[in-house]
């Protein structure tokens, strides 16, 4: 029989031996015409940017569709049947945001008009740009944390974290057009941290950037979101206690506010306490029922304005500000503040803060569009959606507003309460302007222990990861461990390190999967042309003398050894040891041969050589048997093959050889 080493790139489920190869000449030139076809030409990318660049009326009318996709969908829009939707949706999500946008608030360090600044103006902008249909932009914890930890460092920096250093600050520019408290300070840093935002954002939209997006994995985005849910639960405590603590950032701030809050536990508000908790056991069941009922139920209860409306009259009436010293918001401000540039000064010392808030901000955004986009089938363009809410941070800097993103609850209750467009967007724009305008002074007497418990209830989403903990584990080890590294390094450690610790995790982990992937030997599936690997499935069968062999990666320098042991692993064969037992069966096999040569020359020698065998015991060398005369190497998952890969292959081909496994050319 005739021995043959193959290496056959195919499809696993694909018909191994038995399809016929077409000619080589033919391969080669449709690779080379693939190879044209998808190389890069200088030619057509200046020719494809001298179309871009046309002043014509077509393309400039192209270019502000493209740019402004209300344009588009706008003149389209049917009343009749999208109209009731969106009113319904917008006035619903507009509810839910009153709270939320004084509490979000709050959480980045800054007063509660801004708050209802950032969610009036935002989704404003989002409106005229965006290409998703269900995005709710406004502010998102996770990124109300970060940028109250940006403020805080800037607050300190500036020395507003003692009464000496504010009145150092006042000093200083009183003598000037503009005083400036630790308020005013709190606000021009988050603008101007909303304006490089917006910046990064807009710049990696028009580069087509997009792509950058593709290494925030899923279980690392929810490992994030789980860590970052814990500090902001820790920061919320202090409220929910009140108690008066230092607001602790960077390294180690979660365990170090713990530590504060046991130490001061003693001078916990019992006013405040017994209000969060009575909030809190109102609150919770209300929107589990919410969320148990959804697709029933017309629109969600809106709780938290309940609450937070009874909770305001009960302080106003029963004075728990002075009577029981319980915090409350205090004068919030109707009306708008006259627009302002953000404090370019401060460009240098922000401009590292803004990139991870950028990213995170750009990748909820993304994704939260494609899902929605997906699940309703209209298209999403990424690059666009970069552009819209980079807009959307960039422009709203100007009118005292901080970054934000889509965030999900409201783009769940938006998507399930009947939305059809961002119209919906404006409408809830509209009850915020309500609120501005005339209601905003209403909410003077509210405890800020209400707004901790109405952002620490908005974290139920992110702390219920951990239940889905088992069943990623099942699925996928390192998947778990990307989302516990992640997790742990955000919350103990800080938001942006443990950012940047689970990016570089997750990368060194797609690196191990391509060292140490799975390796298989296929079988064939009984009545059929199927091969799968024989160690998963019961009815696979092997095939005589035949073995193929599955890498389920590309082979390139980094996993060239693995491929080598689990090659001779699988197959049972390590050409080199069996070359080396079938030099010594042959040596052996010579030496007895020439003794018996000997023997037949001389009889003397012969009965020598007969003691001799009889004295020693017996080394004799079996010859090593294979039990196969074909290799096939499957390399329908290798994307690539570099120089030292293709050097293994030869190598591996050159071996077979030796021991008689050879390669019909």
């Amino acid at each position: 029989m005739k021995n043959n080493t193959t290496a056959q790139n195919s499809p696993q489920n694909s018909n191994m031996l038995n399809s016929p190869s077409p000619p080589s000449s033919y391969c080669v030139a449709l690779k080379l015409d693939e190879y044209e076809a998808s190389s890069f030409s200088l030619k057509k990318y200046i020719k494809k940017v001298k179309e871009s660049c046309k002043c014509d009326h077509q393309h400039i009318f192209y270019f502000f569709l493209k740019l402004f996709p209300v344009l588009e969908w706008l003149p389209r829009y049917s009343v009749k049947e999208k109209l009731l939707g969106d009113i319904i949706s917008g006035i619903l999500v507009g509810i839910v945001a009153i709270p939320q946008s004084i509490s979000y608030a709050l959480l980045a360090s800054q007063d509660p008009i801004y708050g209802l600044y950032t969610n009036f103006f935002c989704p404003i902008i989002y409106f005229a740009m965006a290409t998703s249909h269900h995005n709710c932009v406004g502010s998102f914890g996770v990124l109300c944390l970060m940028i109250g930890e940006s403020v805080n460092r800037q607050l300190r920096l500036a020395g507003y974290e003692s009464d000496t250093g504010a009145h150092v600050a006042l000093n200083a520019t009183s003598n000037g057009t503009l005083v400036c408290d630790k308020s005013c300070y709190a606000i021009t840093v988050a603008t101007t941290l909303s304006f490089l935002v917006g910046l990064y954002q807009i710049l990696l939209g028009v580069f087509q950037l997009g792509f950058i997006s593709v290494y925030l994995s899923e279980p690392l985005l929810s490992g994030f979101v789980t860590g970052s849910s814990l500090t902001i639960l820790t920061s919320q405590m202090n409220l929910l206690l009140g108690l008066k603590i230092p607001r602790h950032d960077g390294i180690g701030s979660l365990v170090l506010t713990w530590v504060d809050i046991f130490r001061y536990i003693a001078k916990t508000n019992i006013c405040d306490l017994v209000t969060s908790l009575v909030a809190l056991v109102v609150i919770v069941p209300v929107k589990e029922i919410n969320s148990y009922f959804r697709d029933k139920m017309k629109a969600p209860f809106p709780i938290e304005l309940l609450v937070v409306i009874a909770a305001t009259l009960l302080s106003h009436f029963f004075d728990f500000s002075n009577r029981y010293q319980s915090k409350i918001c205090g004068t919030i401000p109707t009306g708008f503040k006259q627009p302002a540039v953000p404090d370019m000064t401060l460009l240098s010392n922000l401009a590292v803060d803004a990139i991870p808030i950028a990213i995170i901000g750009f990748a909820m955004t993304v994704s939260l569009a494609e899902i929605f986009g997906k699940k309703h089938g209209y298209p999403v363009r990424a690059n666009q959606e970069m552009i819209a809410i980079g807009m959307g941070n960039l422009i709203p800097s100007f009118f005292y507003c901080f970054a934000t993103s889509a965030a999900l609850t409201k783009t769940l209750l938006k998507e399930s309460t009947g939305c059809y467009t961002q119209l919906s967007g404006l409408i809830s724009s509209v009850v915020l302007l309500l609120v501005l305008l005339w209601i905003a002074p209403l909410f003077y007497s509210l405890q800020n222990c209400i707004l901790g418990v109405v952002t620490i209830v908005n974290l139920r989403g992110g702390l219920r990861k951990f239940a889905d903990i088992p069943k990623m584990w099942r699925i996928s080890k390192i998947d778990t461990v990307v989302w516990w590294v992640t997790m742990l390094s955000s919350s103990l450690i800080s938001t942006e390190l443990g950012l940047l610790v689970g990016v570089c995790f997750s990368l060194l982990c797609i690196i191990f999967r391509t060292q140490r992937p799975r390796a298989t030997l296929l079988g064939k599936v009984n009545n059929c042309e199927i091969y799968e690997d024989q160690f998963t499935y019961k009815s696979i069968n092997s095939i005589a003398n035949i073995k193929i062999f599955r890498f389920d990666t590309s082979l390139y320098y980094a996993n060239k050894d693995y491929f080598k042991s689990s090659l001779f692993q699988k197959t049972g064969a390590n050409p080199s040891l069996v070359a080396i037992l079938q030099q010594k069966a042959e040596a052996k096999a010579k030496a007895n041969l020439a003794e018996n040569e000997s023997c037949i020359n001389s009889k003397l020698n012969c009965l020598k050589i007969a003691k001799q065998r009889a004295t020693k015991p017996s080394v004799d060398v079996p010859s090593p048997t294979v039990d196969m005369h074909t290799l096939i190497i499957d390399c329908g998952a290798m994307q690539f093959i570099d120089s030292v890969g293709l050097s293994v292959l030869k190598e591996v081909r050159q071996d077979y050889k030796k021991i008689g496994i050879q390669q019909d050319e």
